[in-house]
């Protein structure tokens, strides 16, 4: 089901379908706000999965936080949120989560081996 509220601006037609899912116990909001009139915000549940349609050169925002305070705990490229043939990924394995939860706590370390990653 689609829930484009806001659209893209039309001034450049290069959006791509993403994806973010929220690996961690906590609810998160997910907003972009660098993209010049446009506004895109979600509430993202835990475990939940967020498809989503942006331009390649927006942020990702993911705010964390109880009630009425929440802290930015990440920014991600949402080039590195792209889904790459543009399909619903099926429900990942749990060791397939935990590598997305990984590259999600860790964006600038290299993807290990399943094996190799620390329990959290």
């Amino acid at each position: 089901m689609s829930q484009i509220l806001d659209s893209i601006p039309d001034k450049d037609n290069s959006s791509f379908v993403m994806c973010y899912v929220n690996a961690t116990s906590s609810i998160q909001v997910a907003r972009i706000t660098n993209i010049p009139n446009w506004y895109f915000e979600r509430v993202v549940f835990p475990g939940q999965r967020l498809i989503f349609e942006a331009p390649l050169e927006a942020y990702l925002e993911i705010h964390t936080g109880m009630m009425a305070s929440a802290i930015l705990s990440d920014k991600i490229p949402c080039k590195r949120l792209v889904l790459e043939d543009e399909e619903v990924p099926a429900s990942p394995s749990p060791k397939a989560q935990q590598v997305i939860e990984y590259r999600n706590e860790n964006p600038d370390a290299p993807t290990p081996e399943i094996s190799n990653i620390p329990k959290i």
